[in-house]
């Protein structure tokens, strides 16, 4: 492929691109250089720089020669208004000269006073620099007083002013001082001053938390004394009023009728609480944005103090004044508390209360752990009462205490139910039993009937028979009512004033009543009992335990009565049925001495078991057995139903005896006469009691009599019939039948009888035995 062949340019050609960049255009007013670039590279590139140069030669001669043109036309105007230039320029020239002598003239005359002015104003510079730090220091001195008077309010206890000073300080505004090293030093020590001020107010909280805690006893004590104020008030209101007697101090009622008194435990005659360190110190830190950092320290002073009121052990004798230093401290925490907006929080408080409860509720059980006298503990309540009623009053919660009263109150209970036991088993002991009490005067009488418990209808009896006057009871009975009434008002002298847990309280008091009335009267009587050898004192014995089994149902009821107007339940005691119990102990031991003294008489009896005839009297040792018998049982001080009752023990006791003689194996022989003449001493035995009107007794020689007829009416084959023997002879057991057939008049008689005996143990096997 043959070479490409480079374009070449006429000289047309190079004219026109010259025309382009309007080097040749007479009307264009500004050179366009730009488009010179890429005409000079074409050059090149063509290799046509020899044309190029020779047609911008042309142009240049051209261009001369328009020039010259031009100049030949107007050279004569040119030439002189040169030379018109050259005069000017003489002239100014000389004007310069003149100018430059005038000017090294007054160059001269102004160079000294320049001078002077140079000096005056640096003399004017200097006395504004001196003006303005005299001013700075002024202002200096200013701020150091201030400084200095922060000192002096801190030591003056200003600490609020202190610090408005310090930020009086921090916010002045900008001046000449303010961007000076030393207002700027000034400024870097204001934290430093700001935590002298705080540790100032700190120490001077930290002394008043010294000084409260050493006045928290007093203010306890004029607390406490100011509740007793009130409760001696209540009281009185109450005695007059009786629809008010079941309400007690703190009550809904008693708090709408209270009479508030101008009295303020903080703030009275006698002692005057100044809160105002705390309040500044509180103010302080607010502003200091650290209150959090006081709460943390102030919560764990109290703490610290809380922690430092009750001592280890505790001694009893303090209780008062260390329950009067915790009212105190706590009435001041309430005060606190209700004055310090946020500051302090009711969980706080309650934390610190509930430790302290708890520890002091620990110290009084560890001190009375070994105590025996119930009276420790009854003052023990009355402190705790007096310390929860001032403490509920500023609403702080008591029931823990409530609750730890109630746990002391169950060890008083069995302390003086230990205490009242003893003294009920001297009482017991020491009774002979012999005789009941008597009284001579009107006043005995009613001091006695005052005492005791009985119903209304032996009450009235007795006040109606008047004085001089045997009373029923013996001494047991008087003094046993007597030491429960004390044991009852010592009782409830410990839940006096507790406004709560009454079913508790009656619970206890029922189990100790009886407790008291089973072990410690009931069965000590049920001892004394067993070493009782005389009617007599059996007799005294049963009338007391009929009144103390009375006395059950008065004392229950009138202890009923008497808790109505405490809210609380209803009394049981369960000890009626002991004394019950008792009662039919001391019955059988009565018909158990007759019994014996009875057998005294059977051992005289002598019957003759083989008698060839029968008697028409009776024997006559049951002369003697019934004068001795109705004159012991009608000398008896009891009820009419017990000596029926103890007749006819005695009468079953006889009718045994006799029985057994028909029956028992201890008499081998006896006939038909033997039986008739045990008849005839029954029938004596009816005819006594329908002399001492006492006919239906008779009944109990029922089976002697049938028994005794069967082998006296010859009816053994009857009695073998089963119908007849359920009808006609249903109280006869027939053991009694099947031994009596022993013994007749003839050989025969005899062996009828063996077989007759033989039929009933037939019928009956076993039962002869």
């Amino acid at each position: 492929m043959p070479p490409r062949r480079r374009p070449q340019f006429t000289q047309e050609h190079i004219d026109q691109q010259l025309q382009q960049i309007h080097l040749l255009d007479p009307s264009s007013s500004s050179e366009n250089l730009e488009q010179l670039g890429p005409i000079i590279k074409q050059i090149h590139a063509n290799r046509q720089q020899e044309a190029y140069l020779r047609t911008v030669q042309a142009l240049i001669d051209s261009k001369d020669a328009e020039i010259e043109k031009i100049c030949s036309e107007n050279y004569q105007d040119f030439i002189s208004s040169v030379s018109t230039l050259f005069t000017v320029k003489s002239y100014t020239d000389k004007m310069k000269e003149s100018i430059a002598g005038l000017d090294d003239s007054v160059a001269k005359i102004g160079g000294g006073l320049v001078e002077k002015k140079r000096a005056l104003l640096q003399t004017k510079k200097t006395a504004a620099n001196l003006d303005e730090a005299i001013d700075t220091l002024q202002a200096c001195l200013r701020v150091l007083d201030v400084v200095d008077r922060v000192g002096e309010m801190v030591k003056a206890g200003r600490y609020w002013s202190a610090l408005r000073s310090l930020e009086d300080i921090q916010n002045m505004p900008s001046t000449s001082l303010s961007q000076t090293a030393f207002f700027q030093h000034l400024l870097s020590s204001l934290p430093s001053l700001r935590s002298q001020i705080k540790d100032a107010v700190t120490a001077s909280m930290k002394h008043w938390l010294l000084d409260i805690r050493n006045i928290s006893t007093e203010v306890g004590r004029l607390a406490v004394e100011s509740m007793e104020q009130r409760t001696r008030r209540w009281r009185s209101k109450r005695e007059k009023d009786p629809l008010l007697r079941m309400s007690r101090v703190g009550s809904a009622v008693e708090l709408i009728t209270y009479e508030k008194t101008d009295f303020n435990v903080l703030n009275n005659d006698r002692l005057q609480v100044d809160f105002k360190p705390l309040f500044e110190c509180i103010h302080i830190y607010t502003s200091l944005d650290s209150l959090n950092e006081l709460q943390k320290s102030y919560q764990a002073d109290r703490k610290a103090q809380s922690d430092l009121i009750l001592p280890d052990p505790l001694p009893l004798s303090s209780l008062p004044a260390l329950t009067q230093e915790i009212s105190g401290f706590f009435i001041l925490e309430s005060h606190v508390l209700e004055t310090t907006g946020t500051f302090r929080s009711q969980r706080d408080v309650e934390e610190l209360w509930d430790a302290l409860v708890g520890r002091l509720s620990t110290a009084i059980e560890d001190a009375l752990r070994n105590e025996k006298d119930p009276e420790a503990f009854l003052k023990v309540k009355e402190t705790l009462l007096s310390f929860v009623m001032t403490l509920e009053s500023h609403s702080f919660p008591t029931h823990a205490l409530q609750k730890f009263i109630i746990v002391l109150f169950e060890k008083y209970a069995s302390l003086l139910e230990s205490q009242f036991s003893n003294r009920f088993e001297t009482i017991v002991r020491q009774d002979d039993h012999n005789a009941p009490m008597q009284v001579d005067t009107a006043t005995d009488l009613t001091s006695q009937l005052d005492t005791v418990w009985i119903n209304e209808n032996e009450r009235k009896e007795i006040l109606g028979t008047g004085a001089p006057q045997v009373l029923p009871w013996s001494e047991t009975f008087f003094l046993c009512c007597q030491d429960i009434r004390t044991f009852i008002q010592k009782f409830y002298a410990f839940v006096e004033g507790v406004s709560q847990h009454h079913r508790d309280i009656d619970e206890i008091l029922s189990n100790s009543l009886d407790n008291l009335l089973i072990k410690h009267i009931s069965e000590a009587i049920g001892q004394r009992l067993i070493s009782s050898t005389t009617l007599t004192q059996i007799a005294q014995i049963i009338t007391n335990l009929e009144h103390f089994q009375a006395s059950c149902s008065e004392l229950q009821r009138s202890l009923t009565n008497l808790r109505s107007t405490q809210r609380g339940g209803i009394i049981r005691l369960n000890a009626s049925s002991s004394f019950q119990s008792m009662l039919s102990r001391s019955l059988g031991r009565i018909a158990g001495l007759i019994s014996s003294k009875l057998d005294q008489f059977f051992e005289l009896s002598e019957y003759d078991w083989t008698p060839n005839t029968r008697e028409t009297s009776p024997s006559m040792y049951l002369y003697e057995l019934v004068n001795w018998l109705t004159t012991v049982v009608d000398s008896l001080a009891i009820k009419e139903s017990y000596k029926d009752e103890a007749y006819k023990g005695a009468l079953t006791y006889i009718a045994d005896c006799l029985i057994n003689f028909l029956s028992g194996r201890d008499i081998p022989m006896m006939n038909e006469n033997a039986v008739s003449n045990i008849v005839i001493d029954v029938d004596f035995l009816d005819e006594e009691l329908k002399r001492i009107g006492r006919p239906h007794l008779a009944s109990v020689f029922n089976e002697l009599r049938l028994t005794a007829s069967i082998p006296l009416n010859n009816t053994v084959q009857e009695y073998l019939v089963p119908a007849n023997r359920q009808s006609s002879y249903a109280v006869v057991k027939s053991k009694h039948i099947g031994s009596q057939q022993r013994g007749a008049a003839s050989r025969e008689q005899a062996e009828k009888r063996r077989r007759e005996a033989d039929a009933v143990g037939r019928i009956f096997p076993g039962e002869n035995r």
